[in-house]
């Protein structure tokens, strides 16, 4: 059990994190290649933060090109042990209209052109993504919301598309026939690899819009995606603001099993693993290795 480092990914809108003390950017390296920014680290009150622009500042890295494998390995390398992840969504509900936030419970992925595991050809793990994200997290930021009067719903599903183009009408319709909340770019194969490292991960899927099924609203558009993220991102660093202590506070390893999420998931046989795979393992899987 080590003292809780909270880790934040911003997405669209959300490209810094104020009210931050004894704050620096830090440059961390990976053996998985360039993460999307340098890490700022500093401290809200108790808490020891690290925050991490999933698109880099200025917004410079499309969803497809992000170097998720990265991202999640230098925030492990910089000691966090629970990451929220700060998104931007479309809607597939009349209820969930822009600018609420959704506490996310399940993904369905429909990523393609990414690596999703840091384990391979030489060094084969499995972990369970049955309870992709982390209760507890999702928990303590659906109370402090509602302490704050945000607008938002727990639980539901995540429709992770491969982008960056926005859906087709039918892709649109099919997703809310499958009974999938929001749509979004960004947070698969993110979450799975948080779970191969051992990271309390949870998502705040924040709606910007209706994607193109609503009868009723124009169809999406940047211009518009825009308007509404500047709002989004300031309700979102409020939500940090007031989460941050009370994670800050646990005395114990993750109620939730996230801390041991590779505790029975290495198969290969010891003499059969590649030693230059676990080289780059030492940060992620360095404990069970």
């Amino acid at each position: 059990m080590s003292k809780p480092v909270i880790g934040i990914i911003g997405g669209s809108g959300v490209y810094d994190l104020d009210g931050l003390t004894d704050t620096r950017w830090e440059n961390v390296t990976s053996p998985f290649g360039a993460p999307s920014d340098e890490v700022l680290r500093g401290r809200l009150g108790d808490a020891d933060m690290v925050f991490l622009p999933r698109h880099g500042r200025g917004h410079r890295i499309s969803p497809s090109d992000i170097n998720y494998r990265a991202n999640i390995d230098i925030l492990k390398r910089a000691g966090v042990t629970d990451i929220i992840s700060l998104s931007a969504c479309g809607s597939f509900e009349e209820r969930l209209a822009p600018g609420t936030f959704v506490i996310v419970d399940q993904f369905i992925d429909r990523t393609f052109a990414r690596e999703k595991s840091f384990f391979g050809t030489g060094l084969v793990a499995h972990v369970s993504m049955a309870e992709p994200v982390c209760s507890r997290l999702g928990d303590a930021l659906a109370a402090s919301a509602n302490e704050l009067g945000i607008d938002v719903v727990r639980g539901g599903t995540y429709l992770a598309m491969e982008g960056p183009q926005f859906s087709s009408r039918a892709e649109s319709e099919l997703y809310r026939q499958w009974g999938c909340q929001v749509i979004g770019m960004t947070n698969m194969p993110e979450a799975k690899l948080a779970r191969e490292a051992d990271i309390c991960y949870t998502t705040v899927a924040m709606v910007t819009d209706f994607d193109c099924w609503h009868p009723d609203h124009e169809n999406v558009d940047v211009t518009a995606v825009i308007a509404v993220l500047t709002g989004n991102g300031d309700k979102a660093r409020s939500l940090v603001k007031t989460v941050a202590p009370k994670l800050s506070a646990r005395n114990q390893t993750c109620t939730a099993g996230c801390h041991h999420a590779l505790d029975n998931a290495l198969i290969t046989a010891p003499e059969m693993r590649d030693p230059e795979l676990i080289a780059k393992l030492d940060a992620i899987a360095g404990r069970v290795l």
